[in-house]
Parts: C-alpha cells; sequence; structure tokens
C-alpha cells in the first residue's frame, strides 16, 4: 500500500492523503469517533503521529476544535462517520459558522457503488450538514484529494472565517492512487486567519475619517472580529490616539483590556455604562460586530439617525440590522490603520475629547459600587456575582475564561474582567448552546499549551451534556478548571419564567441537585465543593495550581430565580410577553 511506484510517485489511500496532507498543514489536535469509512485516515493519522483525540460525542469534538481554533486562529480537525457521526457535528458547527471560526471537518459517506441501497447508518448527510459549514467539498475523485483540501484551508480561513467540509466515501478514503510527489503542497498563507486581508475603499476610508474628525463623543464597538483579524494594536493606538472609548460585544471582550482607562465594557441586553454612551454619542465606529439581537437589545438599543460606520469583513452585514453612514468593507486591522494615517496627528481631536473620556473612569467606579451587593456578596448559596469577583482577584493576566451558554456567559460577559488585550474570554455566542463548557476548556487548554491557564464556566444542565468529556480531558492531558453554577436548575429558563410569568409559575426547568465534585473524582479528576462564599478564593487557587488533572469546582449558587440573571431584578433583561428571547 505504501510502497513508492517511482521517484516521484507513491501509491497511497485516500484516507492516507488527506492525513498527509493535513500534516503538512500543521494542523493542531484533531477530535472525532472513527467508523468503517475513515479507518484508512484514522491509520495514516497513527502511522504520521498525528494528534488525533477519540472523542465520546462528536457534537463536543467540534466544542472542542471551535474553542482550540479561538484561541490559536489556526482551523482545528473534527470528524464524524457516516450518518449519526456527521449529524452529531451540526450543533457546533453552527457555532463556528456563525462565529466566524475556522475549522476543517471531515465526514466518511458510503461507498459509492452502493449509496442509496439501505446501506448501513446512511443518511442525506450532506443535505443536514451543507446549510451549517462555509462550504461543502464532496471527494469524488481520489486523485483531487490534495487539492481539496487546499481549499478547504484557503475558504476556512479567509473573509470571514468558518467550518469547511470534506466529505470523503468510502471508497475513496479506502482506495489507492499513484500520487505525484508535486501534488503535496500547501499554502502557508491559509494556514491561520486572518488570510487573504482586504482593505475598504479609498474614499470611504476618507469619509470616516472626517466623520470621526468632527466627532465630539465617539465610541468604538468592538466585536469578536477584532480577535480574528488580532487587531488589538491599531484598536488600542486609535483609541488613544484619538481618545475614543471602547465598548465590546461577549465576543469582542479583550478587544481592549478591561482595566485600560477608556474601556466602557460590555454593551447591549447588559452593560455597565456602554449603554448610556451610545445614546449620547455622536458618531459610532461598529469594528467586527455583526450589530446582532443581543448586542442591540433586540434591535432597539441604536436610535434612528445616528452616525454609524460600520467595518466588516463580510459585505453583506453592513446594513443587514442597523442603517450604516459609512460601509468599509475589509479587515479591522487594515482598516482601523487606514483610518489613522488619513486622520493625521490625533492631538488636537484627544485634547478635544479629554473631557468627554475623563468621565469613563467616573462612571466605572460608580457602576462597581452599584455591583458590590453582587461582587462581594456574603449570601449562601452563593452569588454568581461574588464568585465572578474571587474569579477576576485570581486569575492570571494571560489566562483563559471560557463561559458556557446560557447564564455563565451573560456573567462573564458583564462581569469578568480581562487584564490584557487578546481572547482571553471565550463565550460560545455564535449560537450559544449550552454544554460548550467542558469541550470548549478542552480546546481552549490544548491551544492554550500547560503553561497557561484555563477556567470553563458552566451551569449544571450544561454540565450534564458534557460531563462524559471530563474521561476526554483526563486521557489528553488538558488540565483545566471547571467551574459549576450548581442551582438544581436550567437556571437561564427559569430566570426568563420568573421574569415573564411570576413568582412559583416554572414549568421543566428543575434539576435534581447533583454531586459534582463527587462525580469528578469518580473519573479520577479533583473535585472541590463550596458552599461558603468565603472559601470560594481558596477553591479557585486549588484549582488553578492542580496541572495533574481536571479540577470540577462544584459552587453552590443562588436558588432565587431573580437573582439568577447578573442584573439586579431583571431590570435590563425586559423580558414581555411574546417575546422568545435568546
Amino acid at each position: 500500500m505504501n510502497q513508492p511506484v517511482s521517484n516521484s510517485t507513491r501509491r497511497m489511500t485516500g484516507g492516507q492523503a488527506l492525513a498527509e496532507m493535513l500534516k503538512l498543514s500543521n494542523v493542531g489536535p484533531m477530535f472525532g469517533m472513527g467508523g468503517f469509512q475513515l479507518l484508512p485516515f484514522y491509520e495514516a493519522c497513527r502511522a504520521l503521529n498525528l494528534k488525533h483525540y477519540l472523542i465520546n460525542d462528536e457534537r463536543c469534538g467540534a466544542f472542542a476544535a471551535d474553542a482550540y481554533a479561538k484561541v490559536t486562529n489556526r482551523p482545528a480537525v473534527a470528524d464524524g462517520t457516516l450518518g449519526p457521526g456527521a449529524t452529531n457535528l451540526v450543533t457546533g458547527l453552527v457555532e463556528s459558522l456563525n462565529a466566524g471560526i475556522p475549522m476543517i471537518v471531515v465526514t466518511g459517506d458510503a461507498n459509492r457503488e452502493h449509496a442509496w441501497k439501505n446501506m448501513t447508518q446512511e443518511a442525506r448527510q450532506l443535505e443536514v450538514l451543507r446549510p451549517v459549514v462555509k462550504e461543502v467539498i464532496r471527494v469524488e475523485v481520489i486523485k483531487r484529494l490534495p487539492e481539496h483540501v487546499r481549499r478547504a484551508f484557503a475558504v476556512a480561513t479567509s473573509g470571514r472565517p468558518g467550518p469547511v467540509l470534506i466529505d470523503v466515501p468510502e471508497d475513496v478514503a479506502h482506495g489507492e492512487h499513484d500520487f505525484d510527489a508535486s501534488d503535496f503542497w500547501v499554502d502557508q498563507g491559509t494556514l491561520r486567519a486572518q488570510a487573504r486581508r482586504t482593505r475598504p475603499d479609498a474614499a470611504d476610508v476618507t469619509r470616516a475619517a472626517a466623520l470621526i474628525a468632527k466627532a465630539e463623543r465617539p465610541l468604538i464597538l468592538a466585536g469578536g472580529g477584532i480577535h480574528i483579524s488580532e487587531a488589538y494594536g491599531a484598536l488600542q493606538a486609535m483609541a488613544e490616539g484619538y481618545n475614543i472609548p471602547v465598548a465590546h460585544t461577549m465576543s469582542g471582550k479583550g478587544s481592549i483590556s478591561c482595566a485600560h482607562p477608556l474601556s466602557a465594557g460590555l454593551f447591549g441586553r447588559y452593560d455597565r455604562i456602554a449603554n448610556a454612551l451610545i445614546a449620547a454619542s455622536d458618531c459610532l465606529i461598529v469594528v467586527g460586530c455583526k450589530l446582532g439581537e443581543i448586542a442591540t437589545k433586540r434591535f432597539a438599543l441604536i436610535p434612528p439617525g445616528k452616525p454609524i460606520i460600520h467595518v466588516e469583513i463580510e459585505p453583506t452585514e453592513i446594513g443587514r440590522t442597523t442603517r450604516t453612514d459609512v460601509a468599509l468593507a475589509g479587515d479591522a486591522r487594515l482598516t482601523l490603520q487606514a483610518i489613522a494615517a488619513e486622520l493625521g496627528d490625533g492631538k488636537a481631536a484627544a485634547r478635544q475629547r479629554s473631557a468627554y473620556v475623563a468621565e469613563l473612569p467616573k462612571r466605572m467606579t460608580e457602576w462597581r459600587a452599584g455591583a458590590a451587593d453582587r461582587l462581594e456578596s456574603r449570601e449562601t448559596p452563593i452569588n454568581v456575582g461574588r464568585l465572578m469577583g474571587e474569579l477576576n482577584k485570581i486569575m492570571p493576566a494571560d489566562g483563559i475564561v471560557v463561559a458556557d451558554g446560557g447564564f455563565a456567559g451573560h456573567w462573564g460577559g458583564l462581569m469578568f474582567d480581562t487584564k490584557q488585550a487578546g481572547r482571553h474570554f471565550l463565550p460560545d455566542r455564535g449560537f450559544a448552546s449550552i454544554g460548550y463548557g467542558v469541550p470548549g476548556g478542552i480546546g481552549a487548554q490544548l491551544g492554550a499549551g500547560p503553561d497557561r491557564r484555563v477556567v470553563s464556566l458552566t451551569g449544571d444542565g450544561g454540565f450534564n451534556m458534557s460531563l462524559g468529556e471530563l474521561e476526554t480531558a483526563r486521557r489528553v492531558g488538558a488540565n483545566f478548571v471547571v467551574v459549576v453554577f450548581n442551582n438544581a436548575a436550567s437556571g437561564y429558563v427559569k430566570a426568563l419564567q420568573h421574569a415573564v410569568y411570576g413568582s412559583g409559575n416554572y414549568q421543566s426547568s428543575d434539576l435534581i441537585e447533583m454531586d459534582y465534585a463527587a462525580i469528578a473524582k469518580g473519573f479520577g479528576c479533583r473535585g472541590i465543593r463550596v458552599s461558603d462564599p468565603e472559601k470560594l478564593s481558596v477553591a479557585l487557587r486549588e484549582g488553578l495550581d492542580n496541572t495533574t488533572t481536571p479540577t470540577v469546582i462544584d459552587a453552590i449558587v443562588t436558588r432565587d430565580p431573580s437573582k439568577m440573571l447578573p442584573a439586579a431584578d431583571n431590570r435590563t433583561l425586559k423580558v414581555q410577553k411574546g417575546d422568545r428571547p435568546v
């Protein structure tokens, strides 16, 4: 099978050719569960010493790959076998597609000679998967496999990144071909995002600069695109050079350090001071943000007529939800640099806005004083705000916090503070599915490496969905910390029911309280159960200091539905009957 045919050709299976191309592409960890269709690929991964890890559920494999890619901006690989393996990937792929995260996904498919003859596990999987990936690449000719892999990386990492599916029929994976050595090459420029950077039209940059120059209260609204572009330096230079505050979405947290005096914190459904700044601003500079429902409080946050400059890599997103005055279709870093070059010396503008930006630290101090009842709470069961306060004190500057869907993301988005610019906060906001906490922690820890610490926040409902991956975490050496908000409920749903229907009117939102610390110990992990808020700090330090096994901190948090969301009295949620909040 592997004997050279000549000096320039080599006989390989399709699965081996696929693995050879992934090795040349210097891929990180791969996550999957094998089946007969992809056996030659798995054998080649073994022979080539590629890091492929068995996952216990394919959805979690996609989540782990997504988190790895968020940390590294390099595509991770997830795979699934024919049928249920492929369809189990759907939820994780939507997360990556919506969030703009590069991923290569491999699925095995039916032998083409026997397809649609009631083959075991066969389904119309491409019809299922096509809407949840950026592109589907079906391998029909074995000799084109190297070409298809190159195409997959180019699509996954350019423009708005996303997952790309390589679908490999059984007879292609097991079949053999005399590949020419010249077939095996990769385009180094496509192996990480942002690939193929583009700039906006110069005339539009001039218009944007003119709007910014005359603005007295400009405000930058930063989204996850800042991380994909790695535009931290360009963003901070513009903010500091022209005295422009920066607010962020949940995915955009870390665009600028939360400790920076120009940081206005989270905006949207939950905010500290940013929403008031949006209302008062005379120029909004939206960068790498889709202005979706959460960021705009269901499209009601930004007043009509507000001057808006929108920087976005995907042109069709501009104007999709909010009227835009200047559309700048291009890479965030290059576009911010182009605007700064057009603006030139910003000393006069900075002086003009000095009083405006001097108010930010004062307002933030006032917010912290108002949030002290949560950040410093001594109540039992534990107020989640206190947990976030302790995490802020102890988390290393280069550490990473992963936030599951539901209220873990909302509490983290509002109250966790990054200490330096970078993607140090990983919420699964592309799809906001719960169950991301454990596999996201695995992917983030593998992406960050053993010297950086990862803490994953999840509810007990989300933990129940994926706790089996603790076995995976132990096996692959992803020794992160997972904090379970144990409120014996599907907390976000229960809080919504409370807000809409009132106290006591709860349906299908309660869980049996479990001892997750004991469960963790059963998996061979460290388990710590905490019910006293004064012991949170010790538990977190113990978890962060433990680098030999994963650690589960079972935090017994409030059972009061009126306190399950981060905004006091749910005032910022503004749920109305008839709405279906996300």
